[in-house]
């Protein structure tokens, strides 16, 4: 007879967060098929078919599901290692684009399997998030001392975010280094130490886009605004007073704002959008949520906010019953990461904050964004799988009992 110790049984996924995540990846498909097929169909460079960006999405919907499924069935504890090695190599075949490729929206950080484009610093995001939590648990009580502890992790961040800024991919950057903040402060870290350097990345940004400005006027940024260098200061301008440049720089916060304004209390009605038919730049990526504000109005768009929410909120709850600091932190980190690239989507298209053009998670057209999204909430479940371990189940049920007799 065998020797070998049963391995403890693991416990169910989550479900309520499995089927939050299948519902927002089902309504992003039929917003992208809302807000996209009233250009496609129209265009010769699209083929006239309505369906043309609705089929890509869904095909990396299918292949995110799998992912997800597949990811909730490993133990979250073998990724520290795999997803950290995974990104530099990523990084590598990014860097290579650069030299080789053409650039996306700005940015050189894709590449592509045959027809699909791949943007490594979306995997980058999630790889961070599992380093720095590893790290942070393995530290400890040392995280709160500066040379030891705080120092060296965030060497490690400001690595990674110097990677995606050489992209360049300013909305990334911002992301990265918002949720790492939000892991570094969740284990433990300083407050001291994070008021700090939140001062010194104001401050270095503030100065690298006045160096930026300042350069492009000198150097003749007045034609250099029209292809892009000098995005960062018009998006800012914009912010401020969209209303003063309607046919520059402001042009895609006014046409958000007017159909977000148009949708009223009730809406539209689903597939009536009238700015995205020519009027809102890229309708189905970035701007998805002024078509949600258009066809749902108010009360549907307060709907969609309030599940988005809820679903957050879920995920939260999770890594806080979950009995291990790493997968606690991960968790955290992983929804911590929706939650600030949602709100950075939905704030810049309701002024709320400068535009950035990062997608809204789960809902934008983007098959790197869900495929990887999908991979997180994998990751995320995995982690539920061992808050609702049966055995930790009736050590809390014996707790009770003694409490109660």
């Amino acid at each position: 007879m065998s020797n070998t110790k049963p391995q403890p049984k693991r416990g169910t996924p989550d479900f309520q967060l499995l089927i939050l995540t299948l519902l927002l990846v089902g309504f992003g498909l039929i917003m992208v098929f809302s807000s996209s097929s009233s250009l496609t169909v129209i265009s010769e460079k699209f083929g006239y078919d309505p369906l043309y960006f609705t089929k890509r999405q869904l095909i990396f919907a299918v292949i995110g599901t799998f992912v997800m499924l597949v990811a909730m069935n490993i133990n979250y504890k073998k990724y520290k290692k795999a997803l950290f090695s995974r990104f530099f190599h990523n990084f590598d075949i990014a860097h290579s684009r650069r030299l080789i490729g053409k650039a996306t929206n700005g940015a050189a950080s894709w590449f592509n399997l045959g027809k699909l484009g791949i943007q490594p610093t979306e995997l980058a995001k999630i790889a961070t998030i599992v380093y720095l939590s590893a790290l942070i648990t393995k530290k400890g009580e040392r995280i709160r001392q500066w040379k030891g502890g705080f120092f060296p992790v965030l060497i490690i961040v400001g690595v990674v975010a110097g990677l995606i800024m050489l992209q360049p991919d300013l909305g990334s950057t911002f992301i990265l280094v918002a949720t790492s903040g939000l892991v570094i402060y969740a284990g433990g870290a300083s407050i001291k130490h994070i008021t700090a350097c939140i001062s010194l990345v104001a401050l270095g940004l503030a100065l690298t886009i006045g160096v930026g400005s300042l350069f492009d006027a000198v150097s003749g940024g007045g034609t250099q605004q029209a292809d892009g260098s000098n995005y960062k200061m018009g998006r800012i301008e914009a912010y401020l007073d969209p209303f003063k440049d309607q046919s520059g720089t402001g042009y895609n916060l006014v046409q958000s704002l007017i159909a977000i304004g148009q949708g009223g209390i009730t809406g539209a009605g689903y597939g009536e959008s009238v700015q995205k038919l020519h009027y809102l730049p890229n309708p189905y990526n970035d701007f998805i949520f002024s078509v949600i504000g258009e066809e749902f109005g108010f009360i549907g768009t307060t709907i969609f906010l309030l599940l988005y929410l809820y679903f957050i909120w879920r995920g939260i709850i999770v890594s806080l019953r979950c009995p291990d600091p790493f997968g606690t932190l991960t968790g955290i980190g992983i929804m911590g990461l929706i939650a600030i690239q949602a709100f950075i989507n939905i704030g810049g298209v309701t002024n709320t904050i400068p535009i950035t053009g990062v997608t809204l998670p789960f809902i934008s057209y983007g098959g790197s964004s869900l495929l990887v999204m999908m991979l997180a909430m994998g990751i995320m479940l995995s982690i539920s799988r061992e808050s609702n371990r049966p055995v930790q189940e009736e050590k809390v049920k014996s707790v009770v009992r003694k409490n109660v007799l």
